[in-house]
């Protein structure tokens, strides 16, 4: 069991993020789109933590975070994307999004956010 979920399409954002956090001695597990991301958001009660990309095939991070929302589901999610634009970051702020890193991950800087967020 994990206590964050990183969803990201790419496989060397993914191996970044949750090398890092592992480092830092977090549980990680990881998903390749909103469709796994969401799946596993819903197997996985341990969960404290999801840190998602906006742009993936099959499902993007918003609809994830929404349909998460819509679940009655209450967890944090931070988006980590390339995307900055501003109608999008109201669409995740409607949706419950917690934070928005833009790409690329700089662990020393979110780390301190992202221990406050699980503990």
């Amino acid at each position: 069991m994990a206590q964050v979920l990183v969803v990201d399409d790419s496989s060397t954002v993914r191996n970044e993020v949750s090398s890092f956090l592992s480092s830092e001695g977090i549980d990680v597990d990881t998903a390749v789109d909103g469709v796994d991301g969401l799946a596993k958001i819903g197997r996985d009660t341990s969960l404290k933590l999801v840190i998602c990309d906006v742009n993936m095939p099959n499902m993007d991070g918003l609809t994830m975070v929404e349909k998460v929302k819509a679940s009655g589901k209450s967890i944090p999610i931070i988006m980590l994307t390339t995307e900055s634009n501003p109608s999008m970051k109201q669409r995740g702020k409607d949706a419950g999004v917690k934070g928005w890193i833009v790409k690329p991950f700089n662990g020393a800087a979110a780390i301190g956010g992202i221990k406050k967020l699980i503990a």
